[in-house]
């Protein structure tokens, strides 16, 4: 088979091409997931939509790490040995963790930041080994979401940025990011979050450095602690909030690697 090279760019997505297929298999294909989430549902939806029914033509299996490092890299593995037919994540963690448990096993990661510089991927146009996927071009776009923050909110000049050090993409969004805030005369307020104990001491830290605004990635253990996020900054009223990837942006991804993840099966239309 010829691979195809190119990139398909669909609101704001780059999706990137498996170097090669999975041979054809008789039993039921089935797909391996790490820490299901609401926004898997949509990834559901789609094979439902194209005929796929749970228990019939398609099976999944669910392995739980609540986004920490250790975790996933157990239920990565748990997954490699079991095994699946192909493992399914969402964001750089999740996905680095399976590209370490298996090269044989294809990945479909979902809303990357960035899947070269996490080192996923060789390139988008010649990833090689076994991922394949979409990014949400993470950070390539974040100057420009500050850009537009100070565009909406003329008086923003302290702007705190709630990440994840141990996401290779949250990593490369704060590079950019600090390099995004001299031109536009505004201070960056680096608030790292690894692990739920870190919370505790980095949002009242942020708070007692006054921002204007917090902007925040979409790093799935953050996302699984959204909502104590969210009753935190009710609270302490300082900051307004701007998600930099929204959930009808999350939907589209989700919906969109439908498709490689039934190309890499030998699936037919019902």
């Amino acid at each position: 088979m010829r691979r195809r090279e190119f990139i398909v760019l669909i609101a704001g997505t780059a999706v990137w091409p498996l170097a090669s297929r999975a041979q054809p298999q008789s039993k039921i294909p089935r797909i391996g997931i790490i820490d299901d989430a609401p926004i898997w549902e949509h990834f559901r939806r789609s094979l439902r939509d194209r005929g796929h029914v749970e228990g019939q033509t398609i099976a999944f299996e669910y392995r739980t790490a609540q986004g920490e490092p250790a975790r996933l890299a157990d239920a990565a593995a748990d997954l490699a040995r079991l095994p699946v037919d192909v493992i399914a994540t969402f964001g750089t963690p999740a996905s680095r963790a399976a590209k370490a448990a298996t090269t044989t096993i294809p990945i479909v990661a979902i809303s990357i930041g960035d899947p070269v510089r996490a080192g996923l991927v060789a390139s988008l146009a010649r990833p090689g080994g076994n991922v394949t996927g979409n990014t949400i071009l993470g950070p390539d776009l974040s100057p420009k979401r500050l850009q537009l923050l100070k565009e909406v909110i003329p008086f923003v000049a302290r702007v705190a940025f709630l990440w994840n050090p141990d996401n290779a993409s949250n990593v490369a969004i704060l590079e950019e990011l600090q390099a995004a805030v001299f031109k536009l005369d505004m201070k960056l307020i680096s608030v790292p979050v690894r692990s739920l104990a870190d919370f505790d001491s980095a949002l009242p830290d942020m708070v007692q450095q006054h921002p204007d605004a917090m902007l925040m990635t979409n790093d799935p253990f953050q996302q699984i602690h959204i909502a104590r996020i969210i009753e935190f900054l009710a609270k302490n009223a300082t900051a307004r909030v701007c998600r930099t990837c929204f959930d009808a942006a999350l939907h589209m991804c989700t919906r969109f690697c439908r498709e490689p993840s039934r190309r890499i099966f030998p699936w037919s239309s019902p």
